[in-house]
């Protein structure tokens, strides 16, 4: 299991991420996507689902038409990990 971040480390990873914001009791951060319509908002979680697979570690997401909004935690270490640092920068990648 992956050790949670410490509250520097937090805003070390707050700082190097672009439009992620963290919940209040710092477990969680999340990021919204807005797309020009629903394919490419598909599509866009399409890639995000099989990068998530191969990394082992998997998001809490919705999907309203053009919106996706994601929100990654560590689960099994009750809080936010290095783990979901490189998802965040990956999914940020995958954004353009």
């Amino acid at each position: 299991m992956a050790a949670q971040l410490t509250e520097s480390e937090r805003g070390l990873l707050l700082g190097e991420l672009s439009g992620w914001t963290t919940t209040e009791d710092g477990t969680a951060i999340s990021r919204a996507f807005q797309f020009t319509g629903f394919s490419e908002a598909f599509a866009f979680m399409a890639r995000v689902a099989l990068l998530a697979e191969k990394m082992d570690h998997h998001p809490d997401w919705s999907n309203s038409y053009n919106k996706v909004e994601i929100s990654l935690t560590s689960h099994d270490a009750g809080g936010l990990t290095r783990r979901d640092a490189t998802l965040a920068r990956a999914i940020d990648e995958l954004a353009g």
